[in-house]
């Protein structure tokens, strides 16, 4: 087949691909595939016009920015809180078009900036071994303060300070997002109903709350639960009257009563007087990822988790002798009040359940 026969039957060059190089040689000459030369001076008059684009799309990119900050701190948490979900897809929308407008505003500034004020100098690099010596180095150094020169980084101080204005919410906006990780829930919860219910008792002049056995809400006496060897659960009097928050109030302080013989209670530092004739309180949320330890075996007098099997020691301030948890049951303290009821005198000493990283 003839060398006419191929180039003929050659594909049609399609545009931005490389040109086909020339018979006998691999790769295509410098000059032949290159773009057209971009001059290498400057027309101020364009210059100046290019300039105002640029300064206008960099202070674009710092209104954006600003606005975002605005935007994410003052109104899109109205109505239901920071970022209610009721406003989740007009503040996406806000948020994620400034956002976007910001990086936008900023690219296009950059490359007009390099298209139109910064002229194209070719340069000839020459390969070397990689110790430089010191007419290189003195090479460089001349060339990069020519490229500073060139792109008008220093020339240019209304590029250079609007540049550096657009640049510096960019990176601070990323930090406003660390503000969706809160609020932080503060003190609440280290501490429970338990506490509320007793500090409104003792301002009527009362010792403490009454206990109420949970499912009747009836107020139990000591003697009504004379028999060791027995558990219930119980409540503080008056928690069901707290309305929609009740079942969350529930939740933490739901207790455990365990009637165990006086003599085999060992008392903890500090807390001999918060029994009640072998009558003892612990919370009832086990402290390993807190589900609801509700089992008690009467001949080892130990208390049971039935999720991981963790095992808290009754007589022993519910101290840990078995399964993942890592520490013991909170106690609570316990009282008479003047008719013979059990009540709590105050709540619980440490934070109830398993995790101490979100109570504040």
């Amino acid at each position: 087949m003839s060398d006419e026969t191929n180039e003929n039957s050659a594909p049609e060059r399609v545009i931005g691909t490389p040109a086909t190089a020339p018979a006998g040689k691999v790769l295509v000459a410098d000059d032949e595939a290159g773009p057209a030369a971009v001059s290498f001076e400057l027309d101020e008059r364009k210059a100046k016009k290019a300039e105002r684009i640029v300064a206008t799309l960099f202070l674009l990119a710092f209104a954006a920015s600003v606005g975002f900050m605005v935007y994410f701190i003052g109104w899109s948490g109205r109505d239901g809180g920071m970022h209610g979900i009721d406003r989740a897809q007009e503040s996406n929308l806000w948020l994620g078009g400034l956002m976007t407008l910001a990086f936008l505003a900023l690219a296009a500034g950059v490359t007009v900036w390099f298209r139109r004020l910064m002229t194209s100098v070719p340069i000839e690099q020459e390969r070397h071994d990689l110790a430089t010596d010191e007419a290189t180095r003195a090479s460089f150094a001349r060339d990069f303060q020519q490229g500073a020169l060139d792109s008008g980084f220093t020339k240019r101080p209304l590029l250079r300070r609007t540049l550096l204005l657009a640049a510096a919410p960019l990176g601070l906006a990323p930090l406003f997002l660390l503000r969706d990780l809160g609020p932080l829930p503060e003190k609440r919860l280290r501490s429970t109903w338990w506490g509320d219910a007793v500090e409104k008792a003792k301002a009527e002049g009362k010792k403490g709350v009454r206990i109420v056995v949970d499912g009747t809400n009836a107020p139990l006496k000591a003697s009504d639960f004379n028999s060791p060897g027995g558990m219930i659960t119980v409540l503080p009097e008056g928690i069901h009257e707290e309305g929609e928050e009740a079942l969350t109030l529930i939740a933490k302080a739901s207790t455990i009563l365990v009637n165990i013989e006086p003599d085999l209670i060992k008392p903890v530092k500090g807390r001999e007087n918060w029994t009640v004739n072998g009558i003892i309180a612990y919370s009832k949320i086990c402290t390993h990822v807190g589900c609801p330890a509700a089992l008690y075996e009467q001949t080892t007098h130990r208390i049971l988790c039935p999720c991981h099997q963790s095992t808290f020691d009754a007589t022993d301030g519910a101290k840990v002798v078995f399964g993942p948890a890592a520490r013991a049951l909170p106690q609570l303290p316990l009282g008479v009040d003047d008719e013979g009821y059990l009540i709590a005198t105050g709540d619980y000493p440490e934070p109830i359940g398993p995790s101490f990283w979100e109570r504040g």
